[in-house]
């Protein structure tokens, strides 16, 4: 306790030392926490790829200062994820921390935030408590709540009356289930089992043997960035397809970046969530154009969480002449975007992202699989801060 209490004292006395050095200073430095190695990786590689193209579409300037932007690789580990953000804010002296993978890693971070007075821009975790874990914690991805009462609300009105839902069992896979459930049930359907598979290694054959059993109208699922096309192998190997099983999902599961090695078992999944690479409009036709010429590969909805991110910070850069801290979480708050998903605002209140979520299904256009958006529910608040 003595020991936390003077690291605690002197991430306080760092934080001041460094506000002041950052005022003087014509570099001001933002951290990015991401895992770049590890099971998640693919999370890393997006949003890096993201970042890196807006910096240089942009330039690395904001408020009068030349911006340094520091990517540090957590792999996915929480205890990494803290001490890189102890070293970035103490050290280095950074304005804002970002990134966040998954959830454990943006919770992780979330006191150091607010005993440094270090705003903290989450791109990526979508657990909808997140942003309540520290004051100065905003969010440029999504709610998992946002994503899966979309597709409650879709689903019975399309002759699905009978689910069975499947998650992964941490806190995202947990919001999945509750927020579909109980949308799903309010809008006269029957959850007849809740099923979980572990975040780490994952064996989806039992359970898929449990939804066939079963017999629903339709499988309900959630699975981290990652897991989709080993889990949409396992679905088309088990049959579910051919039993009349229909697969509905939060977007998570027909990922941009793997949808292609998924094969024709994803055709006609429809799912809802807030990004897809083959949204129709100019600006996201550009990014994503921009994007698979810097990168090689296809972003996804954790590339346009970190393009926005990192767009976030900058523009409150230019409000506050470089200056973090409070002046720069204000700045930060209420802002509007144009993104690639389309207009995004900030909360003020709550800090948490509001944006439409897309009803899409996945097709084959030219050779490739999509998810094509053919419905939306706009201006989407995250319905866990409703209640």
């Amino acid at each position: 306790m003595i020991t936390r209490r003077l690291h605690l004292l002197a991430l306080a006395a760092a934080t001041v030392a460094g506000g002041a050095a950052q005022a003087q200073s014509d570099t001001v430095k933002i951290g990015v926490i991401l895992p770049m190695t590890g099971p998640s990786a693919s999370t890393g590689r997006q949003i890096n790829g993201a970042i890196q193209l807006w910096l240089a579409q942009n330039g690395a300037k904001a408020g009068g200062k030349k911006i340094e932007v520091l990517i540090k690789d957590d792999a996915g580990v929480a205890d990494t994820t803290r001490r890189l953000a102890q070293e970035l804010v103490v050290n280095d002296k950074v304005v804002a921390l970002a990134g966040f993978g998954l959830t454990p890693l943006a919770l992780a971070t979330a006191p150091i935030a607010t005993q440094s007075k270090t705003p903290m821009v989450v791109m990526a975790a979508a657990t909808s408590a997140i942003t309540e874990a520290s004051p100065y914690i905003l969010r440029t991805s999504f709610t998992l709540p946002q994503a899966a009462v979309g597709i409650a609300e879709w689903a019975p009105k399309n002759g699905i009356k009978k689910v069975v839902s499947l998650v992964t069992d941490y806190g995202p896979g947990n919001d999945a289930e509750k927020y579909f459930t109980e949308r799903f049930i309010l809008n006269g359907g029957t959850v007849i089992e809740k099923l979980r598979t572990p975040l780490r290694g994952a064996d989806f054959a039992p359970v898929l043997q449990k939804v066939r059993d079963a017999k629903p109208d339709a499988l309900f699922v959630f699975l981290p960035s990652g897991q989709g096309a080993q889990f949409m192998k396992q679905f088309g190997e088990r049959g579910l397809d051919k039993a009349g099983i229909r697969l509905i999902a939060t977007g998570d599961v027909t990922d941009d970046d793997q949808l292609n090695d998924m094969g024709d078992v994803a055709l006609g999944v429809v799912n809802s969530h807030h990004y897809s690479a083959a949204h129709p409009s100019p600006a996201n036709k550009k990014f994503v154009a921009d994007f698979q010429a810097a990168n090689k590969f296809r972003p996804n909805f954790m590339a346009v969480g970190g393009y926005d991110g990192i767009r976030l910070i900058f523009k409150g850069l230019d409000t506050t002449k470089g200056a973090g801290g409070d002046a720069l979480l204000a700045a930060m708050k209420g802002q509007i975007l144009e993104s690639p998903r389309g207009q995004i605002l900030i909360d003020a209140q709550t800090r948490e992202i509001v944006q439409d979520i897309y009803i899409r299904k996945v097709e084959k256009k030219d050779g490739q699989l999509w998810n094509i958006e053919f419905d939306v529910q706009k201006a989407v608040k995250d319905p866990g801060k409703l209640k």
